[in-house]
């Protein structure tokens, strides 16, 4: 069915609303995932199989150990993408007009804290498997890059994840027979005096409807369009969160961990053994676990001391150890913790190399996000030509490149020497280019210009 079809005027909103949930694509639900990505909710926290013990009245605690790799490698793998902001590079064609507009763009990514954001909805990607931003535009005064304008643009994202106190929102992409999105939706709830309210929202190219649900039935309460030719919004999803079939490792080492938790809590306090067959007074010492030692009586010839737990405790430490190492190597992500790094010697050079499984991680994962950046550039420059109806030609025509570098440990220095020796010491580069870039100028034009400025008050400047 088409989607003006679906979306039409007139038709029952229960009937819409199903349409529009029907999804062409299969992602993993949230409440699944949460159970994997919350260490909190892992096995050994709720096998009911595994309670605590209740012995004469009193509470026998089992340990618990959990290892939250899973929220780890999802912060990993945001962190490796965006820790290095994304580079955004306009290609301007040396056209006065069409820089201003680049520096009207920058600010709107600015203003809307877009290198925080990326890394928000990275973690929210890798996490619940799917990630929405939708930008807005509100009736108040802004000014971008010194440019009034009556309109303000915005953006908020939206995930399946919850954690924090965050409530996650249900997101329906509709796609058409050529895998165009051409409707995208949201479902979330909301708490109203003392009643929870549903809300189902659509986005296509030219129209937005909101439903609310109150009770059983649901009614429509806003129908507006819009003219920018495009759905104000971008969708990301994979078909697995990031740490894909890791889990069961994960709770294995968990449970053994755990387990000789209780041995190590029972046994590793001292044992006063007494070997003799007369008969003497050893105390009142409870058998509980918390109690200050154990206390063995053996009948044989009269001796006495301390005995010790022979813990066989380097099998445990090989597992430990070999559950980690796979862990990482098989998400292509390094591990980056403080003791890892510190009891590892190695050069600076060495540990460049440490990157490059994690480098080539990120490049199979930029594809999506570059497609999704160049669709949501499309999506703010429809709207700036909404906002500065004047500039629309050169809005039009500007093109921007988004360039995702992976965090790794950089030595430019040594780039450039490198550089420098292949060309016999000859200029590679134009000072323009070499601002340009750097990325610290939004126009390296005027930087340019700017430095021959302070270049000639260099000159002009009378020597004493």
């Amino acid at each position: 069915m088409d989607v003006n079809e679906i979306i039409a005027e007139g038709r029952m909103p229960a009937d819409a609303i199903a349409d529009l949930k029907k999804k062409s694509i299969v992602l993993p639900d949230w409440e699944k995932l949460e159970k994997e990505y919350n260490p909190r909710k892992h096995p050994v926290h709720t096998d009911p199989q595994y309670a605590d013990k209740i012995k004469k009245g009193k509470t026998e605690k089992m340990t618990r150990i959990t290892l939250g790799w899973q929220k780890l490698a999802t912060k990993r793998m945001a962190e490796l993408l965006f820790g290095i902001d994304v580079l955004r590079v306009y290609n301007d064609h040396g056209q006065e007009d069409e820089k201003e507009v680049a520096k009207i763009m920058e600010a709107i990514y600015m203003k809307n804290r877009i290198n925080s954001r990326n890394i928000e909805r990275g973690r929210w990607l890798y996490a619940s498997c799917e990630a929405m931003t939708l930008w807005y535009a509100q009736e108040q005064p802004a000014v971008y890059a010194g440019h009034r304008s009556e309109i303000k643009l915005r953006c908020k994202s939206f995930s399946p994840f919850s954690d924090m106190g965050r409530h996650g929102e249900r997101i329906y992409p509709l796609f058409d027979e050529f895998d165009d999105l051409v409707a995208l939706s949201i479902e979330y709830t909301r708490k109203e005096d003392s009643l929870n309210i549903s809300y189902f929202e659509t986005y296509t190219a030219d129209t937005h409807i909101r439903w609310r649900t109150s009770g059983a039935n649901a009614e429509e309460e806003l129908r507006e369009t819009y003219d920018i030719g495009k759905i104000p919004a971008i969708y990301v999803h994979r078909g697995e969160p990031i740490w894909e079939d890791q889990s069961q490792n994960v709770y294995e080492l968990e449970w053994s961990l755990s387990r000789n938790g209780n041995y190590v809590r029972k046994n590793s306090r001292p044992t006063w053994v007494v070997a003799t067959d007369q008969d003497i007074e050893l105390g009142s010492e409870a058998p509980g676990d918390n109690e200050g030692r154990n206390v063995l009586h053996y009948p044989a010839e009269a001796k006495y001391g301390y005995a010790t737990w022979p813990q066989a405790i380097d099998s445990l430490k090989y597992q430990a150890q070999e559950i980690k190492n796979n862990f990482f190597m098989q998400l292509q992500l390094p591990d980056m913790s403080m003791d890892n790094m510190k009891s590892t010697p190695m050069s600076g050079e060495a540990r460049k190399m440490v990157f490059i499984d994690s480098q080539m991680k990120v490049k199979d994962e930029s594809g999506l996000w570059l497609e999704a950046f160049d669709r949501e550039a499309n999506v703010i420059k429809a709207f700036m030509a909404m906002m500065y109806p004047e500039m629309a030609d050169a809005i039009d025509r500007l093109e921007v490149e988004h360039r995702i570098t992976p965090y790794q440990i950089r030595d430019e220095g040594e780039k450039f020497q490198n550089l420098s020796m292949a060309t016999n010491g000859k200029p590679f580069m134009s000072q323009r280019t070499a601002i340009k870039e750097a990325g610290y100028a939004d126009d390296p034009d005027e930087e340019m210009e700017q430095i021959a400025a302070e270049g000639m008050a260099d000159v002009m400047e009378p020597t004493i």
